[in-house]
């Protein structure tokens, strides 16, 4: 029985609420998070379209979605590989979010309204939910979509599109760091600062959060690609 073969799904239940495609991109996620398919590892489309019964159409296009995140090589004429973990991509990424990260402080505080502050504190609450469920990927999402959130009361549509761009860049290790759910405790810890300060409209302590927060999850990305890397027996690049 190969890795592949003995690798468990995800439970039908969970399956029922998304679609075909968004089932088809998370198990493929899941495996390459939990190692039947390594970094930078060739993807075995043929073994893969039956392991879950689909065409290669659907398998190709739920590679794209997973290129797009990181997760994913795509090379022309030679085949899809695993993206090769490299935690040297990570800090000059983390490095330009923190920039963003205070500026979005900065706008935030100044320019939220009740609708946001509602509609953030709904996915706080949605956030506390998956840490007592302890569903790591569902805190994954929604934390996600908290920053997501978050940047867009910026009301500044440039800076939204610069965030963005490094969120997906960053999207692969955020699963990495989350593995460890320690780090995901502590993660929810600071949102709870991060809402007294935008409730209270103070710019620069909101900022001051959003850049600590900022430099505590690159802190933690970093270690756990270098893990990552060692337990695969992987030499750092």
């Amino acid at each position: 029985m190969t890795d592949m073969e003995s690798w468990t799904a995800a439970p039908e239940d969970a399956d029922t609420q998304m679609s075909l495609h968004e089932t088809l991109v998370a198990r493929l996620r899941q495996l390459m998070i939990e190692g039947p398919l390594a970094s930078g590892q060739r993807i075995p489309e043929a073994e893969l379209c039956r392991r879950f019964g689909v065409s290669r159409t659907p398998l190709r296009e739920a590679l794209k979605v997973l290129a797009a995140q990181g997760f994913v090589l795509l090379r022309p004429n030679r085949g899809a590989i695993v993206a090769p973990v490299d935690p040297a991509q990570i800090g000059p990424i983390f490095e330009l979010k923190g920039a963003l990260e205070r500026l979005i402080g900065l706008t935030a505080a100044e320019r939220v309204t009740p609708a946001d502050l509602d509609a953030l504190a709904a996915l706080h609450l949605d956030l506390d939910a998956a840490v007592r469920r302890s569903a790591i990927e569902d805190y994954t999402r929604l934390n996600y979509a908290f920053h997501k959130a978050l940047a867009r009361i910026s009301g500044n549509a440039l800076l939204c599109e610069s965030y963005e761009t490094l969120q997906q860049k960053i999207w692969r290790y955020r699963f990495l760091v989350n593995e460890d759910f320690s780090r995901v405790a502590e993660s929810f810890a600071e949102h709870e600062q991060i809402m007294i300060a935008l409730r209270a409209r103070t710019p620069l302590d909101l900022a001051a959060r959003l850049e600590a927060h900022n430099q505590r999850t690159c802190d933690a990305m970093i270690e756990a690609a270098r893990k990552t890397l060692a337990d695969s027996g992987a030499p750092e690049r």
